[in-house]
């Protein structure tokens, strides 16, 4: 991968951060490509695959530049991680009121 490019997906995807934490079991595949059919229009396509604690979420968009297309991307997946996150939250607190529950029955 050209390293400009690289370093402009780094930057777009520090915003994962957060999503990610501690975790250790993390890839990214990141893939460009450019449609050949089309001189003009939407002929960028940017592809990420991102695996967390063993989850996969995929992303895909087509624009007329890579920038644009990658800040698709990055728009979806953050779209994807915040929902994942909310719900995991939310079954930890469904747990511990369920367990507060049953310790004041008694």
């Amino acid at each position: 991968m050209d390293p400009n490019w690289q370093m402009l997906i780094e930057q777009k995807f520090t915003s994962f951060e957060r999503y990610v934490g501690e975790e250790t079991d993390t890839r990214c595949s990141v893939e460009f490509e450019k449609v050949a059919a089309q001189q003009s229009g939407d002929v960028h396509r940017v592809e990420v695959n991102l695996w967390l604690s063993g989850t996969m979420y995929r992303a895909e968009a087509t624009a007329d530049s890579f920038e644009k297309a990658i800040d698709e991307v990055r728009d979806q997946l953050d779209k994807e991680l915040r929902r994942a996150h909310k719900k995991q939250n939310t079954l930890m607190r469904r747990g511990g009121r369920m367990l507060k529950r049953m310790l004041n029955r008694d």
